[in-house]
């Protein structure tokens, strides 16, 4: 299989710089990295990629038991790393991305020397003792509500989710890119996502890793910020000032100014 063309792969920026690859989250696809992506691409090899079932991935190579767990998501960020021989990849992962990111480290350390986990959760559903967002039951009606009308689902939850509502362009965008999945597949992608406990998984982090949060976020508030800044040893906590779950699209050069400060530019 052409994993290039079955994963929609981008390769830009500079063909000397150290890689940077772009994990966009549930919903999206590589188009949510658009704003950050010009300032990146000074500095560093950027390789873009959607997963299948997201954007304009192959459909066909679809298969619900793959995508129904978040390995399925890491097997593609791997075998997109494998296709194009990557290696002391800073990996870049939005949202649910930022623990498929884990997985992948966990699953092959030699090609991965950094995490940027933008807006992470390893958990969305509060327990005793760890608060994600959510209680149980407004995930059941979350999933409910998207699985029996998911176009409705998206015009409502996606300007919530992005925030900014003085911008109502970005929601309006979100809502796009949510609209624009396959219903069925996006189904899949949101049980994987909002039932997924990654908690345990953040003990196999030994790469160095910024957290990137925002100050104001409904999907991953302060307090999942700080939970995996202190799960995972040395990494580095940054808020940045910044609405929403999509600081890549609300926040942009901030969100770009936080990855080059830590990653460091070396031509």
């Amino acid at each position: 299989m052409d994993i290039r063309r079955r994963n929609n792969v981008t390769v830009t920026g500079r063909t000397d710089g150290r890689v940077l690859l772009l994990a966009h989250g549930f919903g999206c696809d590589q188009n949510m990295w658009r704003l950050v992506v010009p300032a990146l691409a000074e500095d560093f090899r950027l390789v873009l990629f959607d997963y299948v079932g997201s954007g304009h991935a192959d459909a066909s190579a679809w298969d619900e038991q793959r995508y129904s767990s978040l390995e399925g998501y890491a097997l593609d960020v791997l075998e997109v790393c494998e296709e194009l021989d990557l290696r002391e990849v800073t990996f870049v992962g939005h949202s649910v991305s930022a623990m498929v990111g884990v997985l992948a480290a966990a699953k092959a350390p030699g090609r991965f020397s950094r995490l940027v986990m933008v807006a992470p959760s390893p958990r969305y559903i509060d327990e005793a003792g760890y608060r994600g967002g959510f209680d149980a039951d407004d995930i059941d009606e979350l999933l409910e509500s998207l699985e029996s009308n998911y176009l409705g689902w998206s015009a409502a939850m996606a300007p919530v989710i992005m925030g900014n509502a003085d911008r109502p362009e970005l929601g309006e965008e979100l809502t796009t890119s949510f609209c624009a999945t396959d219903p069925d597949m996006a189904r899949v992608f949101a049980r994987t996502t909002f039932l997924s406990d990654s908690r345990e998984d953040l003990k196999t982090v030994t790469v160095p890793t910024l957290v990137l949060e925002c100050e104001q976020d409904v999907i991953a508030p302060r307090e999942v910020g700080a939970y995996v800044h202190a799960a995972i040893p040395g990494s580095r906590l940054v808020t940045l000032k910044a609405t929403g779950h999509c600081p890549q699209l609300s926040a942009p050069e901030a969100t770009a100014g936080a990855i080059v400060e830590f990653v460091g530019v070396r031509r």
